[in-house]
């Protein structure tokens, strides 16, 4: 059976596939960085994972993979090919797709920003399906974004498309590591909610799902917090869609796991905003964290041929006690 890898490689593991022509997964894996070994330990584990989940298609699908497709955080250079720079695994100028190519026998590797990567997937296959222009909003440890234009993502003339959370919604607001002050996530992110609700709780375990349950229980201080972020965001998502016109809005990340707790005021916030513009259709994403894999298959099987790829199914066999590396992370 004709079949691709694909790789989604976030900071502390990997999440692998092998993804079908019709978009079926065939076969799912986990397996953990281990970054505290360095960053030349995290290129080789990629690398030996993806000969192993080459190995097993072959043996399972009596053929190898045609193509591959990885996902990586950071600064991307698609074109080139190259992980230019990841502050987490530790990366600068990783030649990552023509490693990959070598070792998996000369197949054609794509290289992609892991949230352009979730984002291709959502609006493939996920809640953008059907949508000619879409922007997807990755609300997480930061925040971060993918501009959808029939069926593909752009990624910009250098690499930063999307790059969202740094608009700057609160001029000489908080310092960001960007180098600017006020920086969209440094109030709407997972990581900005936490801290806010942390300090106003007085609890120093306290995070976002936390927060969005105190929410839900009607605790004042929780409702203050939550609707500052909900603001902001809402300001940073006018803003985009001024400028984009996009006719679906997707928001996933971990604050997004909230539901209606912040779909119900943020949809309000962004109408209570607008004045000429048209308001997207906003829906939450829909394929958690399988979007990251199904992308990285998408950008494989873009190299190879045109293909119509429906909703993900299950995996095959998930219990498969030949599967070469089911560890979770």
């Amino acid at each position: 059976m004709r079949h691709v890898i694909a790789l989604d490689v976030g900071g502390t593991g990997m999440k692998a596939a092998l993804i079908g022509a019709g978009g079926e997964l065939l076969h799912r894996a986990r397996l953990a960085t281990e970054r505290e070994r360095g960053p030349d330990a995290v290129v080789a584990s990629i690398l030996d994972f993806a000969a192993e989940l080459r190995a097993y298609g072959e043996r399972r699908f009596g053929e190898p993979a045609a193509a591959a497709g990885v996902a990586v955080p950071g600064i991307v250079d698609s074109g080139r090919g190259v992980a230019v720079y990841a502050a987490n695994l530790g990366w600068r100028d990783v030649p990552l797709r023509a490693l990959l190519a070598e070792r998996l026998g000369g197949v054609p590797v794509a290289l992609g920003h892991d949230v352009r990567t979730g984002g291709l997937a959502e609006g493939r296959v996920g809640a953008g399906r059907g949508a000619d222009r879409y922007l997807f909003v990755a609300l997480g440890t930061g925040i971060a974004g993918a501009i959808g234009v029939d069926g593909r993502v752009e990624a910009g003339a250098h690499g930063f498309a999307g790059e969202i959370g740094h608009i700057v919604v609160r001029p000489g607001g908080i310092p960001c590591p960007c180098g600017q002050h006020g920086c969209l996530e440094r109030f709407a992110s997972a990581a900005a909610v936490s801290q806010a609700w942390a300090e106003a709780s007085g609890d120093p375990g306290a995070d976002a799902a936390d927060c969005a349950k105190a929410v839900e229980s009607g605790d004042p201080r929780a409702g203050a917090v939550w609707q500052h972020a909900v603001d902001a965001l809402a300001d940073g998502l006018v803003t985009a869609l001024t400028l984009l016109d996009p006719r679906t809005l997707i928001i996933g990340g971990g604050l997004a796991e909230a539901g209606e707790t912040l779909f119900t005021p943020l949809r309000t916030a962004v109408e209570d905003r607008v004045t000429f513009q048209k308001v997207p259709t906003l829906v939450p994403a829909a394929l958690g964290d399988s979007a990251g894999c199904l992308g990285a298959g998408l950008m494989a099987w873009d190299l190879i041929t045109p293909t119509d790829l429906t909703a993900p199914t299950a995996p095959t066999d998930p219990s498969d006690p030949s599967d070469p590396s089911e560890v979770t992370t």
